[in-house]
């Protein structure tokens, strides 16, 4: 088959961007071919078709989101709603372009039908999808009744019908049994569960001489303990309970973030800071050294966020939401012990598998302070830890898992 992903952004270290990489990966192996759409583009995708006012970033997309959500929402969204359906109109040429030219048996939307970062996108797509006949498979990371940031809103209609649109042509698939439960007593939709993964069979990548240095180019000295948080500085990552966590240890320790803030504004980010310089801890955004390849800028070495992983002594994961868990899976495959907060879809997804893990439930306790006293005071017993997650890992989150299960998705079309 010829299959289309199209996305807001195929591009960077996101969670979206990652996991079409793995099923891209999965689906050329089966024998399909794969492009891409997109708002931005990058690295796997750089050669597929670029349609700027895809971005949930382009400023265009921007406004109407402003008007759309939060406090400040229009109270009549009849004018707004008409200006978004307009919008999509002006969408709607180059993504049909995109779907004949590449004379596409099947679209895969991944999470633009989903979570309303770009409410054109997902009104443009849901009447091209009806129009052309498409088969689809619509893969939904984040509902908008899942973020607070969307519950306050002027369209809320208009939501309802296209986020996710109902539609005989779409075989939609969620990513954890909340989202599934959820969006069938919500919408009415039936869907499959393919859960994120991860390519358990490929060795992990070795030091080599690229990345052998990565400990020295954040200054860290030998004695300090290198405690990796590698998410993006949003609200929802807890990061503050990293920083209580490393405050607590009370032994010479980083705390260093690898992925950008600004996402969601810089207020949580400078709060963190501030949160960081009254506990003692030492606190690094790392953003400008790391991004999803290696590259060199002006010089200076750019690592790939896999580079740092094999350095790490400890990874921390205090989300109190997440989808699924990218970087908890990316932290298994290197087989580095990780602290982990009890977000709903570990408690109900993950957990109950006898992964082991250190767990928050909200806040740092005494006892998750010395279990990790103990990880990185025991390597042998570490060591043990994070075999056993590796094999339960391969065993339910491979790409041989995802293969098997879009193998049975594509089949039913």
């Amino acid at each position: 088959m010829r299959i289309g992903f199209i996305a807001t952004r195929l591009s960077g270290t996101d969670g979206v961007s990652l996991e079409v990489e793995k099923w891209a990966k999965v689906l050329l192996r089966m024998g399909h071919e794969v492009f891409y759409c997109a708002g931005e583009l990058g690295g796997y995708a750089a050669d597929g078709s670029l349609i700027p006012q895809l971005h949930f970033a382009h400023h265009s997309i921007q406004a109407l989101s402003q008007r759309a959500f939060g406090q400040n929402a229009e109270r009549d969204g009849h004018k707004l709603a008409d200006e978004i359906y307009n919008a999509a109109d002006e969408m709607r040429a180059p993504l049909r372009a995109f779907i004949r030219s590449n004379d596409l048996d099947l679209i895969i939307v991944q999470n633009a039908l989903t979570i309303p970062m770009n409410l054109p996108l997902g009104v443009c797509l849901t009447g091209l999808i009806a129009e052309l006949g498409i088969p689809t498979i619509a893969h939904h990371h984040d509902f908008f009744w899942e973020r607070q940031r969307y519950r306050t809103n002027a369209i809320l209609d208009l939501l309802d019908t296209t986020f996710p649109a109902k539609l005989p042509t779409i075989q939609h698939i969620t990513i954890n049994s909340i989202a599934q439960k959820r969006l069938k007593a919500r919408r009415g939709i039936d869907s499959i569960i393919i859960p994120n993964v991860y390519d358990f069979a490929a060795p992990p990548p070795p030091l080599d001489d690229f990345n052998r240095d990565f400990r020295q180019a954040l200054d860290l000295q030998p004695d300090e303990a290198f405690i990796l948080q590698p998410t993006r500085v949003i609200q929802r990552k807890g990061i503050e309970m990293a920083i209580e966590l490393t405050h607590l240890l009370e032994r010479p320790a980083r705390l260093v973030i690898t992925h950008r803030a600004g996402d969601e504004g810089l207020d949580y980010w400078r709060w963190l800071k501030r949160e960081a310089d009254m506990m003692g801890v030492r606190l690094h955004l790392v953003d400008h050294l790391v991004d999803s390849q290696r590259q060199r800028i002006n010089g200076h070495k750019v690592y790939a966020i896999w580079d740092a992983y094999p350095h790490a002594d400890l990874v921390t994961y205090p989300s109190t939401y997440e989808g699924f868990g990218n970087a908890l899976l990316e932290a298994i495959y290197f087989k580095r012990p990780v602290v982990v907060n009890r977000y709903p879809v570990y408690n109900s997804d993950i957990r109950p598998l006898g992964f082991r893990f250190v767990e928050l439930d909200g806040f740092v306790n005494p006892a998750a302070v010395e279990q990790v006293h103990a990880i990185l005071d025991d390597p042998a017993s570490a060591r043990e830890i994070v075999e056993t997650n590796f094999a339960l890992a391969q065993e339910h989150f491979s790409l041989e898992v995802l293969e098997r299960k879009l193998g049975e998705v594509l089949a039913a079309f």
